[in-house]
């Protein structure tokens, strides 16, 4: 419990609230959060530990069982692979059984995964969710089983249905690596953009701030624009198509690293060495690219924090009744380039 204790008050600490932005992950921003969250912090649970959670847990919060579910997009992308790995190992370190599920952003199958962590009375839901609006009536549908929700990296459109929203500050994040493109850039050029899911409000989140700090600048050019769905193969192909009709880009920017990752293999197979690329994510297969002169930079979303905040968090409400934080809490990105590349392993930056 104590420990516990630290950990809210560091993210009570590191708390400050910001204004909603309009916004690859979430509902009204990247977010629509007004909490600035941070620190990391693991607890481990005795088994003498985890037999006084599970008496708080018969009147307190929660559906009844032991059980975690973890709920997130497909884990064939590497960054939705790490949030559910980080959820689960952190839960179990805390005493907790943990389900695993994709929903593969399929809002239909999202709602019987949620159906089924109502069926097996979860203590507690993690979700990276499959639509800001589409999630909504699944959320509700557990909290009126008296099962908490604790959405990461994507926010839904409604408050006071989810007991915490925790995501990256993707509006703070894309203007980071933005500033480096135009720099690398030299503040001049056509460029192309690339979008993520339209039904994901972290697509416009992200496109915004890039041309908040790009369009200051009269002589960078955006003269085409697709939506590749966060798909490399589909970043690919967006790309191949692009540099036909447009040879003279030089620059990409990407709304994530998966798309970004396409769209750098494209370049190379054209031969076009000299385009600058950005993304947003922090992959190790970006790392790569940046380390290797093939990607300019990406900004990292720290989703291990986030979903590990997110299983701490269930717990304290779990026993406590209450998380101490606001629902929505935005946790800063990090640029990433080739002069700080080296420090990122894994979705996880070391000084």
């Amino acid at each position: 419990m104590k420990k516990m204790k630290k950990f809210l008050a560091l993210c009570m600490t590191g708390a400050l609230f910001a204004a909603s932005v309009t916004g690859c992950g979430g509902s009204s921003s990247g977010g629509g959060a007004t909490e600035d969250a941070g620190g990391k912090t693991a607890a481990a649970s005795s088994s003498s530990n985890a037999e006084e959670t599970q008496a708080e847990r018969e009147v307190l919060p929660g559906g009844g069982s032991n059980i975690i579910y973890v709920i997130t997009p497909s884990h064939s992308n590497p960054f939705f692979k790490t949030e559910a790995d980080r959820a689960e190992a952190t839960a179990v370190e805390l005493g907790y059984e943990v389900k695993v599920s994709s929903h593969d952003d399929d809002a239909t199958k999202q709602s019987e995964l949620f159906d089924s962590a109502i069926a097996d009375k979860a203590a507690a839901i993690i979700c990276d969710n499959a639509g800001a609006d589409a999630t909504v009536e699944a959320v509700q549908k557990a909290a009126d089983a008296g099962i908490p929700t604790f959405l990461i990296d994507r926010e839904i459109n409604k408050d006071g249905v989810a007991i915490s929203q925790i995501v990256a500050n993707n509006d703070q994040g894309a203007r980071a690596i933005a500033e480096v493109f135009v720099e690398e850039m030299g503040e001049e050029g056509q460029y192309a953009e690339l979008l993520g899911k339209e039904s994901d409000t972290n697509a416009s989140v992200r496109s915004n701030a890039f041309h908040a700090v790009i369009d200051e600048y009269p002589d960078l050019e955006c003269v085409v624009t697709q939506t590749a769905n966060w798909d490399q193969t589909e970043g690919y192909e967006k790309t191949e198509t692009i540099l036909q009709s447009n040879p003279e880009i030089t620059g990409i920017i990407c709304g994530n690293d998966t798309m970004a990752v396409g769209a750098a293999e494209a370049c190379k197979a054209a031969g076009r060495t000299d385009i600058k690329i950005i993304g947003v994510d922090g992959s190790d297969e970006a790392a790569a690219l940046i380390r290797a002169g093939e990607m300019t930079g990406t900004a990292l979303q720290q989703c291990a924090l986030i979903a590990e905040m997110a299983v701490q968090q269930a717990d304290a409400y779990l026993k406590d009744g209450t998380t101490g934080l606001s629902e929505k809490q935005l946790v800063d990105c990090i640029a990433i380039t080739k002069d700080n590349v080296d420090n990122l392993q894994t979705f996880v930056y070391t000084e």
